[in-house]
């Protein structure tokens, strides 16, 4: 066994045990944690595969954004799970159905019985000199792709147009601050001195 091979398999089994616990562990703010620790391993096996793009976005979006903002929200809401986990049985029979179904895709592309890595295109490279995954990525992205990238670029930007858009509607009782507003207020506006005559202690 060789040394990357080795590293594959401790970093496939820390993945597997991590994944185990998201939806084993009892704590949402644990089940989180061993989420990050799953993000973590995947990443350093794609580094393994040479897909240093992947990686790095896996790191950068899922770790670095989308599981801070879940560890936020988990962590500020406090949800009681206890009654979540009452309808657990309930929904067994679906999760199962789904798990196999996807354990049966797994499998077929694990045994390439059904897709070909021929089928697959490779970015093709531009030199003698081998190129690194990410600039090969980037050849082909600006290149060949370019127009589906400004596509989804313009949905992308339609997408937080409309965010922002349904956060500043004027809602009827709300109240809202007008930093405009508070920037032009005047020391006369919020302060007014009151003289009062002193008052002689009874004795």
């Amino acid at each position: 066994m060789t040394f990357e091979l080795f590293i594959f398999y401790l970093f496939a089994a820390i993945m597997v045990f991590a994944a185990a616990r998201v939806i084993t562990a009892r704590n949402p703010v644990h089940a989180a944690m061993f989420l990050v620790l799953t993000f973590f391993t995947c990443s350093a096996i794609w580094l393994l595969l040479e897909a240093e793009f992947l990686a790095i976005t896996l790191v950068l979006v899922y770790v670095g954004a989308v599981m801070v903002l879940f560890l936020f929200v988990v962590m500020m809401l406090d949800v009681n799970v206890e009654p979540l986990r009452e309808g657990f049985v309930k929904y067994l029979p679906v999760g199962i159905l789904v798990g196999v179904i996807m354990l049966v895709e797994m499998v077929f592309l694990i045994t390439q019985k059904y897709y070909k890595a021929e089928q697959f295109p490779v970015p093709e490279r531009v030199s003698a000199d081998a190129l690194s995954n990410t600039e090969s990525l980037g050849r082909l992205l600006y290149s060949e792709y370019l127009f589906q990238f400004e596509i989804a670029a313009i949905i992308l930007l339609v997408a937080i147009v409309a965010a922002i858009a349904l956060t500043m509607r004027r809602r009827a009782n709300t109240k809202y601050q007008s930093p405009s507003s508070q920037v032009e207020v005047r020391k006369q506006d919020r302060l007014r001195v009151v003289q009062m005559p002193a008052e002689k202690r009874s004795s």
